[in-house]
């Protein structure tokens, strides 16, 4: 690691709230790189006689009052007829013990290699469900790391797309200025023109009710990055306008460097401060994007899982109140999108520090 690099990362992690930020976005993305391995159930897993069923409760302590190796009991759901509500009654007549790195449903860990081993489990027919279930009788508990794949990692496809096209629309808009800046300038203010929500609304209606959830998914990265490259691609035009002038550019002209390289090897890499900001900044957008697509039935289709599809049962205030574990996907976007949001103001400060507001 070179010693900028160092100091870039020392100056970052001096705030300890910029610190913790940090350390809880790569906690999640460890979570959900893994998510098969502390996942108790596949994502498909499903209980339909335990339908809304509560968080299971962990005892260390024994009905004789001595200290135990964890363990826990199975529901059993009955109709109240006073509240005409299920209620779930503990069948204290069987103890689960939580087994640790027992084997358990098959996944694939990256999605290639074949595995079984999960952090903790029970014995079936026992049931572990540490955030509850949904109307489906679903793990919420092991669903929150399976949609996190989707809902952490949406932003970053979306960037390797957009992020490229607009860095190399604008530098070739900037470089060449006079008409052909002029005429990219139009069609990039057309496309971000585009009501982006109102056509991904639009190609729900159309496009065929069995598309898979990879095949939405790569629909929506696409259609999100397609939009998003246009505004990006104005503020690298506007930096290379300045950039063009300096001294090197005009030295590797004089030398007989071509267009493409000047833009690609001189003008571009001077815009890396800004691309860096811009990107930890455009983060939480897509995250909030496909969330709220997916909350409104326009994204990830059940039974796949993301965290905005799993929000959506929330909506109803009876399982707010009464099922407040099925917000848990919530809070979760929250976090995720206040971390990225203090990491990329922290990255603007250390990058540009003339940005800082000052007292």
């Amino acid at each position: 690691m070179k010693l900028t690099e160092i100091k870039f990362l020392k100056k970052l992690i001096k705030d300890k709230i910029v610190f913790a930020s940090i350390i809880t976005l790569v906690l999640m993305y460890i979570f959900v790189a893994f998510a098969g391995f502390f996942a108790a159930y596949s994502k498909y897993f499903s209980d339909r006689n335990l339908s809304y069923s509560p968080p299971s409760k962990i005892y260390i302590i024994n009905q004789e009052g001595r200290i135990s190796f964890p363990y826990t009991y199975n529901y059993e759901r009955r109709f109240n007829a006073e509240t005409f509500r299920m209620d779930y009654i503990p069948d204290r007549s069987q103890k689960y013990f939580l087994k640790f790195f027992s084997k358990g449903d098959e996944y694939k860990l990256f999605g290639l290699i074949p595995a079984n081993i999960h952090l903790v489990k029970v014995d079936e027919p026992g049931r572990l469900f540490l955030l509850g279930t949904d109307i489906n009788g679903r793990d919420v508990f092991s669903r929150l790391f399976y949609g996190g794949q989707i809902s952490l990692t949406i932003g970053f496809l979306a960037l390797l797309i957009s992020f490229p096209i607009g860095l190399l629309y604008g530098g070739i808009s900037g470089y060449f200025g006079g008409k052909t800046d002029a005429v990219m300038m139009r069609i990039a203010e057309a496309i971000m023109s585009i009501p982006g929500f109102f056509l991904l609304i639009t190609l729900a209606a159309i496009l065929p009710a069995n598309m898979t959830s990879v095949q939405r998914f790569t629909l929506i990265t696409t259609i999100l990055a397609f939009i998003g490259w246009a505004g990006f691609s104005r503020v690298v035009r506007g930096m290379v306008l300045s950039i063009k002038t300096k001294e090197f550019i005009e030295a590797s002209r004089a030398v007989g460097a071509s267009s493409l390289r000047i833009i690609t090897r001189h003008i571009l890499p001077q815009t890396a401060s800004y691309v860096i900001i811009a990107m930890t900044l455009s983060v939480p957008g897509y995250i909030l994007a496909e969330s709220g697509l997916s909350f409104l039935g326009l994204g990830i289709q059940q039974p796949d899982a993301s965290w905005g599809n799993m929000l959506k049962e929330a909506q109803e205030y009876v399982n707010v109140l009464y099922r407040p574990w099925l917000l848990t996907p919530g809070f979760l976007i929250f976090i995720a999108v206040l971390a990225f949001n203090l990491v990329g103001d922290a990255v603007r400060d250390v990058l540009d520090p003339k940005s800082r507001v000052r007292n």
